[in-house]
């Protein structure tokens, strides 16, 4: 059963439907800030939720959502819960990173599943047992996904080559990649890769780790449309038919980050912030792995 039709969302290649705003939880490590978290995400409208395994944090996120979705008179069916195959699991670790992350969870099951990392933990970004790792964990997750258990399975910081191989070798084709994304770093060719295979591209790092909320241009836009540069960062991914997994354990910001479908940037505004493009990474980088 897909979130509710009142929440925006995007059609994925299974036919479900994933919503366009969730709540990144990176770094949201104790257990009272996860529910905080939730619970202020919930009240202002997210319907999914994005962890990992290397987050140290599953348990806790699907303790919270136990707790607090019957309060705000929602079922498990409601929401979109995406997670991570740890990258020290790659390859032969899969099956029990994998279940590992379904048992952290306690929710029947993950919406999406993704491996996290191209490579391996603990092998170089050269070592050709890289390729063979990942193609081992696709299996597992397809498995995994025919028993139901893995709703829709994905990979996250893939590179266009990393992709073109899956598709050469996949059975089922990822649902999703997830990577960073904002106007300093437009990932066009990788976009267009997703596009040509019926891939839904999914954005992390939309503020540039906050560095671009400071940005002469994002600033002049915000104060044009009077929002916030938070706001302004992440509706420019979203008009491009991008979701977005704004991070935050602060409930006022949660509710601000959220408030991103009642109002559009213009034409110029988006090539404005789209020109900002020069390929610059906040976060680490996959395209040495092979």
């Amino acid at each position: 059963m897909a979130p509710s039709s009142t929440t925006p969302s995007v059609l994925l290649n299974t036919g479900a439907q994933m919503p366009l705003l969730g709540l990144g939880t990176y770094k949201l490590l104790a257990p009272e800030d996860v529910n905080r978290a939730v619970d202020a995400a919930l009240l202002a409208g997210y319907r999914a939720f994005d962890s990992a395994a290397v987050y140290q944090n599953e348990a806790d996120l699907g303790r919270a959502l136990r707790e607090l979705l019957p309060k705000h008179g929602l079922t498990r069916e409601d929401v979109f819960i995406i997670s991570k195959l740890d990258p020290k699991d790659q390859g032969e670790g899969a099956m029990e990173g994998a279940l590992q992350s379904l048992s952290q969870l306690d929710l029947g099951y993950i919406d999406l599943y993704l491996i996290h990392w191209p490579g391996t933990q603990g092998l170089e970004p050269a070592d050709q047992r890289n390729p063979v790792n990942r193609a081992q964990s696709w299996v597992t997750l397809e498995e995994l996904h025919a028993q139901g258990k893995l709703k829709a399975i994905g990979v996250s910081n893939y590179t266009p080559a990393h992709m073109k191989e899956l598709m050469q070798n996949c059975k089922i084709p990822p649902a999703v990649l997830q990577d960073e994304l904002h106007p300093q770093l437009c990932k066009t060719e990788l976009r267009s890769v997703c596009k040509e295979y019926g891939v839904c591209f999914q954005a992390y790092s939309s503020l540039g780790k906050g560095a671009l909320l400071t940005d002469p241009v994002v600033m002049e836009v915000a104060k044009n449309c009077e929002r916030t540069p938070a706001q302004v960062l992440l509706r420019w991914a979203l008009q491009q038919g991008v979701p977005v997994l704004p991070k935050s354990s602060n409930p006022d910001r949660i509710k601000d980050n959220g408030r991103l479908f009642d109002f559009t940037l213009s034409d110029s505004d988006m090539d404005r912030l789209s020109a900002l493009d020069c390929g610059h990474k906040y976060c680490r980088n996959a395209s040495q792995v092979v």
